[in-house]
Parts: structure tokens; sequence; C-alpha cells
């Protein structure tokens, strides 16, 4: 079953039929091919989009197209270039700063390819820098949304691993800042050495003005993390209050949204909202069927009596992860492994809070790898291009993020040192 479900959908992708159709269609005949009954295609596709945490996922591209139209995300854009737009290849590494204020706020890295792209990836190719690498890096950037917190994905992983979903937040602010810094200094380099970006000043306000228009737009993130760590409400309730605060904002404050424009708004959310959806749930069903042939269990399992220590542990499950998360889409991959592999990383003497940081990392990067990585149909949307046309320029920020990902892995007190600080340990 499993041989004709991946041959099936290298099939369809080689014909260039759509992603989420080529999922669905090589699901069918998977069902097929195992004499299971077709209702387990409805049941499975519905269950995939079934879950309280996934309704963040319109709400926090709502609150992105609100943020859009109402110049929130446009002050957080011209706040970021302040601060390190000054220089050679500035826009990019505004881009990478913007999103990881932005991710503060949505906790969703589709929402943050949407809400910054359409402003960010049309900005990059007026000041020269080629369309499929401007996507790239929007989709890449895009990334930390699910690993500075808030992060659905470390919620997946603290209910299915019993570990604290407090401590996993606190952890998660050292990798997203260091993979952040590790953006920005590769772009840096990059630009400097393709000559790009030598205007990308144009434009730039001052520290002090950026940050006076931009001050509602930064209480967002304030606001929405406090009301988290605070416990006042969850993340996926923090995706509607962060919808009702840029409505506010927008309407009532800077008063660049009119009530007209809310029709167009509402029906752009929907129409992304239901695309993202389709997918998840075709993924779902996909997920299902590889799960039922026993493929990921197999994989724990085989890690556990394969591998004799942890750092060859670490090894090979980031790179069994990282072919997982190529197919599997990141919440199912963690909820079916996080007890199988969690236990064993235990076992090797491995904090389960920075073996939780090493998962979301890791298969964090199935956004950003074909054939289901979510935030690269976002990027491509946005920049009306093919998926196969921004590949080649992918790769080069995917060996970034494996970097730092090794870095993450072997160095614990970079997710740890922040929580054993906070919780005294």
């Amino acid at each position: 079953m499993t041989a004709v479900m991946l041959s099936t959908m290298v099939l369809c992708f080689a014909l260039t039929i759509s992603v989420a159709v080529s999922i669905g269609l090589a699901s069918i005949l998977g069902i097929q091919a195992s004499n299971a009954h077709m209702l387990i295609s409805v049941k499975e596709m519905f269950n995939a989009i079934n879950k309280f945490p996934l309704a963040a996922i319109p709400f926090f591209i709502l609150a992105g197209n609100i943020m859009e139209t109402g110049g929130i995300s446009r002050r957080l854009v011209d706040f970021a270039k302040s601060l390190v737009g000054g220089v050679q290849g500035g826009l990019p590494m505004t881009c990478v700063l913007t999103c990881m204020i932005f991710a503060s706020v949505s906790g969703s890295s589709v929402a943050t390819t949407f809400a910054i792209g359409t402003i960010l990836i049309p900005a990059l190719i007026k000041h020269g820098y080629p369309t499929t690498w401007a996507a790239a890096l929007q989709a890449t950037s895009a990334e930390l949304g699910v690993i500075i917190p808030p992060s659905i994905p470390m919620i997946l992983y603290g209910v299915s691993a019993e570990v604290s979903i407090g401590e996993l937040f606190i952890a998660g602010f050292g990798p997203g800042f260091f993979i952040s810094g590790a953006l920005m200094l590769f772009v840096w380099g990059y630009c400097k050495y393709k000559g790009w970006g030598k205007n990308d000043g144009d434009g730039r306000l001052s520290v002090g003005k950026a940050t006076w228009k931009a001050g509602w737009a930064l209480l967002m993130p304030v606001i929405i993390l406090g009301g988290i760590y605070g416990g006042i409400f969850t993340p996926t309730e923090a995706s509607a209050v962060a919808v009702f605060y840029a409505l506010m904002v927008g309407l009532v404050i800077y008063r660049e949204i009119k009530f007209p424009d809310l029709y167009n708004i509402l029906r752009k959310s929907v129409l992304s909202s239901a695309v993202i959806m389709f997918i998840i749930a075709n993924a779902g069903l996909f997920a299902f069927l590889i799960t039922r042939a026993g493929v990921p269990e197999a994989i724990g399992l085989w890690l556990q009596d394969v591998l004799k220590t942890p750092a060859y542990f670490l090894l090979g499950v980031n790179a069994a992860l990282f072919v997982i998360g190529m197919f599997i889409e990141t919440g199912a991959a963690i909820i079916v492994l996080a007890p199988i592999l969690a236990p064993v990383a235990i076992h090797f003497g491995i904090d389960p809070v920075h073996f939780g940081l090493v998962m979301v990392v890791n298969l964090a990067l199935g956004m950003i790898t074909p054939p289901f990585g979510v935030n690269l149909f976002a990027a491509c949307t946005v920049a009306r291009i093919s998926l196969d046309r921004m590949i080649k320029d992918l790769i080069p920020f995917v060996l970034v993020v494996l970097a730092c990902l090794m870095v993450i892995s072997y160095v614990p007190a970079l997710s740890l040192g922040l929580r054993d600080l906070v919780y005294a340990r």
C-alpha cells in the first residue's frame, strides 16, 4: 500500500497536478490497495481538520489580512526596517525580523507568510531581488511562526509527551532567536556576495519615529503573549483576540480600514483558509494511512534498537524526522511520534523539553520542503509563481536551518538556559 501511495503521488507531481489533489488521489488508491472501505477517506479528512487548535489558522489568517489592510503589518515592517534596513541587504533582514515579531502574535507560519509576504515580497521584487528568492526567503522566515511561542506544535508535543507547555514556550525563545539571527547573517552575506540591496535603506524612518508610529502594532505581541502566559486565554482563543485587536486598531485608531473593505478582507481570508484546510484534510488522510501501515512506529522502534548513544540517537532522529516531515503534516507527525520517541530520549538522558524543541524545529522544516510544505504554497500564492521555480533558491535557506538544528540538538543550553533561569532549576 505504501509503495502504491508514494509512486502515485510522485507521478501526480511529475504531471503538475495540484498538491492537495495529488495527496488525495494517492490516498484513495492506497485505500483501494488495502481493501479498506472508502468511507475512511471522509472520516479521516474530517478528523484532520476537526481539531480545536486548527481554528487558530483561519483566525490568524484573518488577523493577518486585517493587519495588512489596516496598516499594522506595514508599521511593523517600517519598525524592523528602521533597525536593520540601513545596511546592504537590509530589506531581506527586515523580512526575517518582521516575521520574528509577527510570530509572537500569530503562532502560525502560514498566517505570517500571508501577512508579511504580501508587503515584503513585492517590496523585495521592486528593489531588484529575484521573485523566486524573495518567495523562498519569506517562506523560510515565516517558519519562525511555529518556533517562537505561541506555537501550536509545541502544544501538541506537550500534550502527547506529557511535558509542561509553559516550559516548552519559554524554551522556544532561544532556538527562535538563534535561527532568526542565523538567517539575517546569511542573507546579509549573500546579498553582499551578489551585490543586491545597495539601495535598501531608501525611505527608511528613524528608530524613534518608526517606534512611535508602530506603538499600537508593537503592543499586540505584549497583549497576546501576556494573555497566554498569564493564563487569560489559550493560543487558539488568542487568535480571536488578535482579530478583535487588529480590527479595533485598523478601524478606530489608524482608521485605514473602511467598512466596505471588510468584505474583501473576509473573502480573501476564507479563500486562503479553504486552500490550507483542503491540504491539511488530504494530508491527514495520507498520514492516517501511513500510520496505519506502521511506518512511523517502525522507524521509532528501529531507532531505539540501532542507535546506542545520545549523540547517535539525536542524529538518527533528526535524519528520520526530516524525511517524515516532508510527507506528514507537522501536527500529525508530533502526535504519532512524540509518545514513541520522548521516552527513548529520556532513556538516553535527554531532557524532554530539549527533545521537544528538536522535534518542533525539525518538523517545522517540513513546512518549507516539498512536497507538502504549506509555507511554500502560501509564498507561491503571494508571489504568483509555481513551486518548481523556487526550489533552487530554497536550498540554501533549508541548509541554514538544518545547520541551526544541529546546534540546537547538541547544545541543550540554547533551549534550556532560559527555562532553567525562569523555573529556577
